[in-house]
């Protein structure tokens, strides 16, 4: 029995998972940094549009933003 198709579709998706979960972090970093810097409503609506995140899931995510930026400094 051949296998080698299955374990290179198997690597891909890992790769593949790996590559999403790095995304998604880039993604949320972004939209920390803009909603940090600027805080405006406006600026706020965009990041909605852009991502159709609600606007409570972008305040969880500022959320989770606080708490992590409080546990590095200590």
């Amino acid at each position: 029995m051949d296998t080698a198709k299955l374990e290179l579709a198997v690597q891909r998706q890992r790769d593949a998972q790996v590559a999403l979960e790095a995304a998604g972090a880039d993604v949320r970093a972004e939209i920390a940094v803009l909603l940090e810097s600027a805080g405006e409503r406006e600026v706020q609506a965009q990041v909605e549009q852009i991502t159709g995140w609600t606007p409570r899931q972008l305040r969880q995510l500022m959320k989770a933003a606080r708490r992590q930026a409080k546990a590095r400094r200590g």
